[in-house]
């Protein structure tokens, strides 16, 4: 998968240079995927270096496993750096792990569409956190992540021009059905966002 859509996008106008540029890279399911639904909610709504400050605290305290979490006391959460309702969603999060047993084998056998609504039902899990699960913790290789500012600043950057939401989806046809891997070039147009991947997939 990964030679065929590196091969495909290497020979797209926009991103061909970008792929000239960084050379080949994977998109690829992680077998544990707790600790990287965990960064995802750290990141929300908050700038790339305090969720790696508040990471890197969260991790020296406690283990982050959903028994590890729901065993820890909410206050460690809360010193680590974690807000009160993001304590609240990490242990949520935990809780759906647990009692529903999510693994790479649980999604398997789901599409990307059925993914979503499944994740996005756990309270504060919302489309962005969810997609950013279907691309770097199940390995989806055709997910568009157009709510994150990292894509819309490289999509901008890409083709010199201020585009919508709905324009950005329009113009992300042409890289289907490798849109994660194109993605991944896109953090990378624009040089204030390129450690956005590496802020998810660092583990």
């Amino acid at each position: 998968m990964t030679d065929e859509a590196i091969a495909a996008l290497r020979e797209d106008a926009h991103l061909g240079p970008l792929v000239a540029e960084y050379g080949p890279m994977t998109i690829e399911p992680a077998e544990n995927f707790y600790p990287r639904f965990v960064t995802s909610i750290l990141r929300q709504q908050v700038s790339m270096a305090s969720a790696a400050a508040t990471r890197e605290r969260l991790f020296d305290a406690v283990e982050v496993t959903p028994e590890g979490i729901l065993a820890a006391d909410p206050q460690v959460l809360r010193d680590a750096g974690l807000s009160r309702q993001k304590t609240e969603y990490v242990r949520n999060v935990a809780e759906a792990f647990v009692e529903k047993g999510y693994s790479l084998a649980y999604f398997a056998d789901m599409s990307d569409e059925e993914v979503l609504p499944e994740l996005t039902s756990i309270k504060g899990v919302g489309t962005w956190t969810a997609k950013m699960q279907l691309m770097f913790s199940l390995g989806r290789p055709d997910v568009f992540p157009v709510g994150d500012l990292g894509i819309r600043k490289g999509m901008d950057a890409l083709f010199d021009a201020d585009l919508t939401r709905s324009e950005m989806v329009e113009r992300a046809g042409r890289w289907a059905p490798y849109r994660s891997y194109a993605s991944l070039y896109l953090w990378r147009a624009d040089e204030d966002v390129t450690e956005s991947v590496g802020e998810v997939t660092g583990l």
